[in-house]
C-alpha cells in the first residue's frame, strides 16, 4: 500500500503577500451588452496560445460579472494605459459603482461580438468564451481571440506590491 503524505498547509496571508511580488499588466474585462454591461479589473490575464490565439482570465465566481459571462459567453480584455488608473479603480469597485455605471468615465465602442472596448486602451482583445474550468472559488476562462486593436504610443498600467505602477520608459535590454 502506498504511503500517504500530508503536505503542509500554506498560510493564506503569506500566499497573498507572495503574489504581490508578481508585477502584472492591469486590464478591465468587459462583459454583457446594453443595460447588462458590467466588468471587472484583472491582473490575472495571460496569453495561452498563438497557434489558436487565445487567452486565460481568472474570475472569482462570487463576482457580479460571473453570471453575465456565463450568459453571454464572450468578453473583451482591455489592457489599460498608465493614464487609466481611474478606470481600473472603478471596475474594481473601489468607488462603489456597479454594472453599467462603471462605464461612465471613459469612451467605449461596441465590437463585432457585442462587447464593449475601451477607446484608448493599450490593447483590446475581443474574445469568445471557449472553456470554463472551475477551481475552488474561481473560474478560469479560456477565450478565443476574435479581434485585436492595439496602440504603440503609450505605456501600460502595472500592478505590483499592492499598488498601481508606471514604467519609466522602454527597457534597455532586448531579447
Amino acid at each position: 500500500m502506498p504511503e500517504v503524505t500530508t503536505r503542509p498547509v500554506v498560510d493564506q496571508s503569506v500566499f497573498k503577500l507572495s503574489m504581490r511580488y508578481l508585477a502584472g499588466a492591469v486590464s478591465v474585462v468587459t462583459v454583457g451588452e446594453g443595460e447588462e454591461r458590467t466588468g471587472f479589473t484583472a491582473t490575472s490575464v495571460s496569453s495561452l496560445s498563438a497557434d489558436q490565439p487565445s487567452v486565460i482570465v481568472s474570475l472569482n465566481r462570487k463576482s457580479s460579472s460571473w453570471p453575465v459571462v456565463e450568459r453571454y459567453r464572450r468578453f473583451c480584455v482591455n489592457v489599460l494605459t498608465a493614464d487609466q488608473q481611474h478606470i481600473a479603480q472603478s471596475f474594481a469597485g473601489f468607488d462603489g459603482r456597479r454594472g453599467i455605471e462603471r462605464y461612465q468615465d471613459a469612451q467605449w465602442h461596441s465590437l463585432s461580438t457585442g462587447t464593449s472596448a475601451l477607446k484608448d486602451a493599450l490593447t483590446v482583445l475581443d474574445c469568445e468564451l471557449e472553456t470554463v474550468l472551475n477551481h475552488h472559488s474561481h473560474a478560469i476562462l479560456i477565450g478565443r481571440v476574435c479581434a485585436i486593436e492595439t496602440r504603440e504610443d503609450v505605456l501600460p498600467l502595472l500592478y505590483w506590491r499592492g499598488g498601481y505602477r508606471r514604467l519609466s520608459g522602454e527597457a534597455g535590454i532586448r531579447a
